[in-house]
């Protein structure tokens, strides 16, 4: 059987993974919506940040 505490460590690392990609994301976003707010639109990653691998 698995230790629970390291599932939960590895769910914990997984979820701090994925809020760092979505904080990235929206300060890109951010970014760009002040410079050229149509160009935002074209960028994958910005779109769907959790699934895409950058």
């Amino acid at each position: 059987m698995s230790d629970p505490a390291a599932d939960f460590a590895a769910l914990l690392t997984r979820l701090q993974a994925q809020a760092a990609r979505l904080g990235a994301a929206r300060a890109e976003t951010l970014r760009m919506e002040r410079r050229d707010p149509a160009r935002r639109w074209r960028r994958a990653a910005l779109l769907w940040p959790l699934f895409s691998k950058g």
